[in-house]
Formats: C-alpha cells, sequence, structure tokens
C-alpha cells in the first residue's frame, strides 16, 4: 500500500527584506566626476606650480626682456635686439657653428654607436668593448673637455705623439684656428655622446626577435641585405629617439665649448648657447641675450617637434 508523497520543504521564514538600491541619479553622477577631477588636480598641482615656477614664468620673462634695451635712455626697442643676428658678424658666425654642432652631433654619435652596437651585441670581448665606449657617458661635459684640452693644447698629447713620430708637420694648433677647433670639438663630443648611443641601440637589437633573422636567411638574404632591410627597420623607434637627444643637445652645447676655448679665439668658436652667456653676463646686455635665448628655444623646439611629427606619422604611430 504506497503512502501518499507530502511536501516536506520547510516553510520560509518570514524576515526583513534587503533594501533596494536605488540607480545613481545625474546629479551624483555629476559630484562623482567633480570629485575625482578635483583629486587628480590636487595631486597634479605641486607638478604645475613647479614647472609655472621654474620653466614658464622665466621663459615669459626672457621673452619680455629680449623687447628692451640695456640703455636708459630708450628701455623699449622693438625688435632691435633681434635685428642683431642680421648685423652682428658674432651672432652669424655662431649660428653657422650651431649648424655644424647640429650635424656634427647627430651624424657622428647616431654612426658611431649604430656600428659598435652591432659590432660588440655578440663577441668574446663584447663587454669589455661597449665598457670602454659607455664609460666616457658617465663623465660630465666639463670633465670630457679637461681630458681633451690636455690632448688638443700646443703642447699637448696629441701634438707630442706626433713629433714622436716623426710627423712634426702634422702638429698644430688645434684649438687656435677656425674651423678645424670646432671639428676637434665636436669629436670630443661625439666621443662622449656615443656612449648613450650604443646602449639603446644594444637595446633595440636585444629585442629584434631572432625569427626575423632566420626567415632572411631562408631566403637567401647575406648579412648586409639583413641589415638594411630586417635589422635596421626594426630599429627605427631607437633610432628616433638617438637622432632626437643628439639634435637637442647640439643645439644647446655649452659646457664643452666654454671649457675648451670660451668661444675663442675671439668669438670664433661660440655657438648660440654660449653667445647668450657671453651677452648676458660678460657684455652685461641681458636684452640682447633674452633675443638669443628665445630664438635658441624657438629653434629647438621647432625642430624637434618638425622632426618628430615626420618620424611618427610615417606609419601613423
Amino acid at each position: 500500500m504506497s503512502t501518499p508523497v507530502t511536501d516536506r520543504r520547510p516553510p520560509t521564514a518570514a524576515g526583513p527584506k534587503a533594501p533596494r538600491r536605488t540607480p545613481p541619479t545625474p546629479r551624483t553622477h555629476r559630484w562623482v566626476a567633480v570629485r575625482e577631477r578635483a583629486a587628480a588636480a590636487g595631486f597634479m598641482a605641486p607638478a604645475v606650480l613647479l614647472v609655472t615656477l621654474f620653466l614658464l614664468a622665466p621663459f615669459v620673462w626672457t621673452i619680455h626682456r629680449g623687447f628692451f634695451s640695456d640703455t636708459r635712455t630708450s628701455p623699449f626697442s622693438w625688435f632691435d635686439n633681434y635685428a642683431l643676428f642680421a648685423s652682428d658678424p658674432a651672432l652669424a658666425r655662431s649660428i653657422q657653428n650651431t649648424l655644424m654642432w647640429v650635424v656634427g652631433t647627430v651624424a657622428l654619435p647616431f654612426v658611431l654607436g649604430l656600428a659598435i652596437a652591432c659590432m660588440t651585441n655578440a663577441g668574446r670581448f663584447s663587454r669589455l668593448a661597449r665598457l670602454c665606449v659607455v664609460l666616457p657617458y658617465a663623465l660630465s661635459g666639463s670633465a670630457v673637455a679637461v681630458v681633451w684640452n690636455f690632448m688638443l693644447t700646443t703642447d699637448g698629447a696629441v701634438n707630442q705623439v706626433l713629433t714622436g713620430m716623426g710627423l712634426d708637420s702634422l702638429a698644430q694648433g688645434w684649438l687656435l684656428t677656425w674651423p678645424g677647433n670646432t671639428v676637434v670639438m665636436i669629436l670630443a663630443n661625439a666621443w662622449q655622446a656615443t656612449g648613450v648611443a650604443v646602449i639603446l641601440f644594444l637595446v633595440g637589437l636585444q629585442s629584434i626577435p631572432p625569427e626575423t633573422l632566420e626567415a632572411g636567411a631562408l631566403d637567401g638574404a647575406d648579412g648586409r641585405q639583413q641589415f638594411w632591410h630586417i635589422v635596421l627597420p626594426q630599429l627605427r623607434p631607437v633610432s628616433i629617439i638617438v637622432i632626437g637627444m643628439s639634435l637637442v643637445n647640439g643645439l644647446k652645447s655649452f659646457d664643452l665649448i666654454w671649457v675648451l676655448t670660451q668661444g675663442g679665439p675671439g668669438r670664433a668658436t661660440e655657438t648660440l648657447a654660449v653667445s647668450m652667456y657671453n651677452e648676458t653676463f660678460l657684455e652685461l646686455r641681458p636684452g640682447a641675450g633674452a633675443a638669443i635665448a628665445v630664438v635658441l628655444t624657438v629653434i629647438v623646439l621647432a625642430a624637434s617637434w618638425l622632426y618628430l611629427r615626420r618620424q611618427l606619422d610615417v606609419k601613423g604611430e
């Protein structure tokens, strides 16, 4: 005889219902957004304040000072300080030297850094070679200038070596005649600046997938073809950084030039950075120095922006 099946589930206990969550109103959304923006502004405020005090405010004051002369009779001079670029032969030579520095400080570190990085990427003595090349980068510009001053003076190491080898005709005052003095200072700068280019190119070389090189070898590409069509295109991001850094450093070169020649003999080796210092602090013409500073800043920003825009827009990056 079958027993009836009864529902033995315990009765649900009646308890307090959970409170319903009311959806946020548009006013609540606005309040949260305002609070988040205020917090972000609070975190950014110290950095913005420091940049304003130490970068923007001095730059605005420099622009303002460039429109005033250094005489008490006619303080406001409009563009007279900027007209010195067309009338002062020393500033014309300074622009010429600056262009030489830009070409030398961009080309030499790039070519030498890439070549040394490729040669020392794998080898028995690669670490020692890289250390010897990178070590000068740890020195300051003034220390590099002291070392090269010891070598390039009239009775310096270079002339003594040439005399000892019987090459007296090649011995000369390396820092006394233009443009040779500018060229040897560019070489001294390249001796120091090549180190950071080597480091960056080594990072780029070690990030190249070996499968791409193996695929190129299977397709019959030799070493030169692999370098031009596989390695160099993949080093493009690193190349942009190296050239951009070298471009800015070449435009604002100062310490090495000042320690080696102080812009001399006369004012033959001045760049725009050295001319700015000379006009402001030695000739006591802050108006002319401010005009040179503004022109140099505009050149640095324009050159960097044009270069980076052209490089980064090639593939829409």
